[in-house]
């Protein structure tokens, strides 16, 4: 091969990794700020002195109150299908054919 071509094979290889790796930089910066700004949007909504921390724990207690609600209705209603059946006279009496 001549020397001007595998120079030239070099370069584009050369500029396409660096191409590959500027673009990555630039993809995980911009995670990075987002990521950043969204957290000091959290951190002002939840108002100004609480931290993130606290915010999340302040959800997951909003989230485990709302479950312990889900829970206290499904028992209450399983109590009442009990005592339905517990007050009812008999069990259903399956008819044979013979």
């Amino acid at each position: 091969m001549d020397e001007n071509v595998t120079a030239a094979i070099v370069a584009v290889a050369l500029f396409g990794a660096l191409a590959s790796l500027a673009f990555s930089i630039n993809a995980i910066a911009r995670a990075w700020v987002a990521r950043g700004r969204d957290e000091a949007r959290l951190a002002s909504e939840t108002g100004g002195g609480a931290t993130l921390a606290e915010a999340r724990l302040a959800r997951l207690e909003q989230a485990v109150d709302a479950i312990a609600l889900e829970v206290e209705r499904i028992s209450e209603a399983q109590r009442f299908a009990t005592k339905l059946l517990g007050e009812h006279s008999g069990t259903p009496r399956i008819l044979s054919k013979e």
